[in-house]
């Protein structure tokens, strides 16, 4: 009986309406704070990689304040030393892996869907542009921003706002599939083949965030990983090691 006490109070009911108010802002403010740096360099190479530091630091500290206000925070955001490191470095292999064989199936479905290409040239053309500008990026942006920043705010507070909604409270799969198509919205920028295949990286790492009973490191390193792969083998590709 106390386990399942125990149970209710960590899915605590979330009203649309407040759920609505918190997303809405969250994304509001993502939107915003990525203009300024635009304007002030350009869109440049500088001006991209701090627009894109900036607006994720700012919506990741409105959704702290939401999740800590719902008095969700340490459950939400579970980025505590796992119990089992090996268990989770194993997930984290697994997932930079699932995450990659993604990419590569995504790629031949939208090629058969008749969509677009998959098009990530506005990153890669940035990214490598220079050692610095790799380095910059790996580290700003496939680390903080992607890996560490993403994975806080969809497989964190987005998915644990989803659980908690009158209707599908403590339901990881409907939640898990929510997150995921929302996720996919902001890389339109890719075409709409880029938003179907991040769609599915992101129910795929909400699937890994179960698997490490709900601590997201191994989201975290998997994230990460993949985009300095990415990056990597695109800035190997711009030096002509690569064809």
């Amino acid at each position: 009986m106390k386990q399942r006490s125990l149970a209710r109070n960590r899915w605590r009911r979330l009203g649309w309406l407040r759920f609505l108010l918190q997303l809405g802002s969250v994304a509001l403010v993502y939107s915003l704070a990525g203009i300024p740096p635009v304007l002030l360099f350009g869109p440049t190479n500088t001006g991209m990689l701090v627009s894109a530091v900036a607006g994720m630091l700012a919506a990741l500290v409105v959704a702290r304040f939401w999740l800590a206000s719902d008095n969700a925070l340490h459950f939400a955001w579970n980025i505590r030393p796992p119990v089992n490191m090996r268990r989770t470095l194993a997930l984290a292999a697994l997932g930079t892996g699932g995450v990659i064989a993604l990419f590569a199936i995504g790629h031949i479905v939208v090629e058969a869907l008749g969509l677009p290409k998959v098009d990530v040239r506005l990153v890669t053309e940035l990214a490598t542009a220079s050692p610095v500008s790799f380095m910059l990026w790996i580290v700003l942006v496939a680390w903080l921003t992607a890996g560490l920043g993403e994975e806080l705010l969809f497989r964190g507070f987005l998915l644990d706002r989803l659980m908690r909604l009158r209707g599908m409270r403590g339901r990881k799969w409907p939640a898990a599939i929510i997150q995921a198509a929302i996720f996919g919205l902001p890389h339109l920028y890719q075409g709409w083949g880029g938003v179907l295949v991040t769609a599915s990286v992101g129910l795929f790492l909400a699937w890994l965030r179960f698997a490490n009973r709900g601590n997201l490191w191994a989201c975290i390193l998997a994230h990460a990983a993949v985009d300095t792969i990415m990056l990597t083998l695109a800035y190997s590709e711009s030096l002509g090691w690569l064809t």
